[in-house]
């Protein structure tokens, strides 16, 4: 059974973290309602949706993803790399237990979900501002010992990795390479943005399908003229506040 863990958006979002985007006013109320649309979506997709009440006083609560990674044999949860939201992996904790054995990171080092890219049996971390070598290096010793390798890749110019690169398959990346090199991944195929759509590289494969932003149609065609079924998804609002459609849920299987 394919499970997604979401969070409903916190009343406090419009104050959360930003790095890359100026801070503007957010709709809640649209933010809300596109955020059930982005659930009905992963239902849509063969998902069971599993949404967790929202958290008010943690303003990126929403953005699941960051707080843990979950494979096949472990969860692994991240020490996060903002103090503001040190405390979200512990809210998630006891539900991933359902699932899995919960492991933490060490607090010291530095790392989020959204840095981290599977394809197969590699991990992909990226090096950001929110990821440093200490969260890399404990990633590798928690994933090590189950059988996956973990490779640092280098990032610029956005949040995370996959807001420059997501995976459409194990065999197929989406990527900017203005961001992210397409030679740091062992993939057997690439596909780039569309020039006038940088942001368009996150995308999150459910199922069948994949889910891309309405705001990016060239590079939703160019990922449909690739054999993949195509599912766009209007998350403008809580994209004010850097969200993506990959970050605002943990996908897998349960």
């Amino acid at each position: 059974m394919l499970l997604a863990l979401t969070r409903e958006l916190s009343s406090s979002l419009a104050s959360g973290e930003r790095a890359y985007r100026e801070r503007e006013p957010i709709d809640l109320e649209e933010a809300r309602r596109q955020h059930r649309a982005y659930r009905e979506s992963l239902a849509r997709c063969g998902a069971r949706v599993v949404t967790l009440p929202p958290l008010d006083d943690l303003p990126d609560a929403v953005f699941v993803e960051d707080v843990a990674i979950v494979l096949d044999e472990v969860a692994i949860l991240m020490p996060m790399g903002v103090d503001s939201r040190r405390q979200e992996p512990l809210e998630i904790a006891a539900q991933l237990a359902r699932w899995r054995e919960v492991v933490q990171l060490p607090g010291g080092a530095r790392t989020e979900g959204g840095d981290v890219l599977r394809l197969g049996r590699t991990l992909y971390v990226g090096r950001t501002g929110r990821t440093d070598d200490a969260g890399i290096a404990g990633l590798a010793a928690a994933a090590g010992p189950h059988g996956y390798r973990v490779v640092p890749v280098d990032v610029r110019g956005c949040l995370h990795l996959k807001s420059a690169c997501t995976a459409l398959d194990e065999e197929t990346i989406l990527l900017n390479s203005a961001w992210v090199d397409a030679a740091a991944f062992e993939a057997k195929r690439a596909i780039e943005v569309a020039a006038d759509e940088p942001a368009a590289a996150n995308a999150l494969a459910v199922g069948t399908a994949v889910l891309l932003q309405t705001d990016y149609p060239r590079t939703a065609e160019r990922v449909a003229g690739m054999g993949f079924d195509v599912l766009t998804l209007d998350v403008g609002e809580l994209a004010k506040a850097e969200g993506s459609l990959t970050c605002l849920s943990l996908v897998f299987e349960a």
